[in-house]
């Protein structure tokens, strides 16, 4: 079971939708392609076909997904523990500065220099999942284990 908000999930749908009505443009593309006749070398035949095959694959995975998703209570802000939507502010241990992070069911895609999104797969996800004000979690990282006070959550 995969946690994610209802946005997260509204925009998963979203895609599947404008895929799945893509198919009838796909097809035609591969229709007309096949209409210049000799497939071996007709290579807008080929990309058409390419592009319906990574198509299908994606309506297949996103539907998977869909199926298996538990959309989290996003009132759960009160609780003061960090979960799947919340905003945390944190302070690594000897460091003035805060930052944001952003507790997401899977990567927006969208670049932030504010907030940072994390899974909770990830280990600042697996370290922050649970975790109230106050709390310093540790974290693994590449270049050893870091700690972070959790400054606020939003």
């Amino acid at each position: 079971m995969e946690l994610m908000t209802k946005l997260e999930r509204e925009q998963l749908e979203a895609r599947l939708k404008a895929l799945v009505e893509n198919r009838p443009n796909v097809s035609l593309r591969i229709a007309e392609a096949r209409a210049l006749g000799d497939l071996k070398e007709n290579g807008d035949y080929h990309a058409a076909r390419e592009t319906q095959g990574l198509e299908e694959a994606e309506i297949r995975r996103l539907s998977e997904r869909l199926s298996n998703v538990s959309v989290i209570d996003e009132t759960r802000k009160s609780t003061g523990v960090v979960f799947v939507g919340a905003t945390v502010k944190l302070r690594e241990s000897g460091k003035e500065d805060v930052e944001i992070f952003k507790m997401v069911g899977e990567f927006s895609g969208v670049i932030s220099d504010d907030i940072v999104e994390v899974t909770p797969a990830s280990p600042m996800g697996e370290a922050l999942m649970k975790a109230a004000v106050g709390e310093v979690v540790s974290v693994r990282t590449p270049r050893g284990v870091k700690k972070f006070e959790i400054v606020e959550i939003l």
